[in-house]
């Protein structure tokens, strides 16, 4: 019987936060980043569009494995738009599809016009999307000109402020939940100003718990190159993506049956909800959730039993 198969590449775990430079797809990122630190294996944490810049979490080795805590978390953006030209894509990469005239604005009317989508909303994925349909991305079909129907997903707005007026061109700063679109949350602020309008610009300045004084530059990593010790002192540790959870610390013996898959009792555990867990010597374990009988089940165990 043949051996398994041995994954090329180094063994790197924790998490980068790139700022992703604008032009660079999000996939183009991750993997130029991953042949640097000739990294076995790594992902990313939700997509930006070419056009957008800003903070792009990667995920190493085991911390993929709580990618989708980040995936889930919420975002910061700064974005420009201009008022007055509607894009295929929504953003200033796409084709002019309709220009209108811009209604005389102020910024008490803009700024009343703004808190209309603060809250939760209802928001329709964009065409140019990565959302699939039948197997194949939303943005493939756009590119082939098939327009389909697409559900409206259940969003939050959590703030939404006016950082500069300047008649048809706004820039605004988007604090929202996960599966938000900038692009069309800017097409329906313009319909409501009584006008079109489109993303000229667009920033993630954080994710989750992570600020954006935390970001690493493609030419930090480039300074690096090489010198694996350098890079690997770029990454937060696996349990910084969660840092904003409570802590359980759990003996050697629930240790080892959480590591069994099996659910423990653990003393002074929350009563709901998801928890760090580390063992008595600090070492970071994984997720768990505690369950409604008050146990704590496993839910994402780190391997190499350590934060980083």
């Amino acid at each position: 019987m043949a051996g398994r198969r041995r994954r090329r590449g180094r063994e790197v775990n924790g998490v980068l936060l790139l700022d992703k430079p604008q032009g660079q797809s999000s996939n183009e990122a991750l993997q130029y980043v991953k042949r640097v630190f000739k990294a076995a294996k790594a992902g990313h944490t939700g997509s930006l569009d070419p056009l957008a810049s800003g903070m792009l979490p990667l995920c190493f080795g085991e911390a993929t494995k709580i990618s989708a805590f980040l995936l889930d978390a919420d975002k910061h953006y700064q974005t420009r738009c201009r008022l007055g030209v509607k894009t295929d894509t929504g953003d200033a990469d796409g084709t002019v599809i309709d220009e209108q005239s811009v209604p005389e604005l102020s910024e008490q009317r803009t700024r009343s016009v703004l808190r209309q989508f603060v809250g939760e909303l209802q928001q329709v994925p964009p065409m140019y999307s990565a959302v699939k349909y039948q197997g194949r991305r939303l943005y493939e079909l756009a590119r082939e000109g098939v327009v389909v129907e697409r559900q409206p997903r259940r969003i939050e707005v959590h703030a939404l402020e006016l950082v500069a007026f300047n008649g048809d061109e706004l820039e605004l700063s988007v604090h929202c939940s996960k599966g938000t679109y900038v692009r069309t949350l800017i097409e329906e602020i313009a319909e409501a100003l009584g006008t079109i309008g489109h993303v000229t610009a667009l920033r993630r300045e954080c994710v989750g718990p992570y600020q954006g004084e935390e970001m690493v530059t493609v030419a930090e990593i480039e300074k690096h190159a090489e010198d694996f010790d350098s890079l690997d002192a770029l990454l937060k540790p696996i349990d910084s993506a969660v840092s904003h959870w409570p802590t359980l610390e759990v003996g050697r013996d629930a240790a080892y049956y959480l590591q069994q898959g099996q659910p423990v009792q653990v003393a002074r555990a929350p009563r709901r909800g998801r928890v760090r867990l580390y063992a008595t010597d600090s070492r970071f374990l994984g997720i768990g959730e505690v369950q409604i009988d008050g146990r704590v089940a496993p839910k994402r165990l780190i391997r190499t039993g350590s934060g980083g």
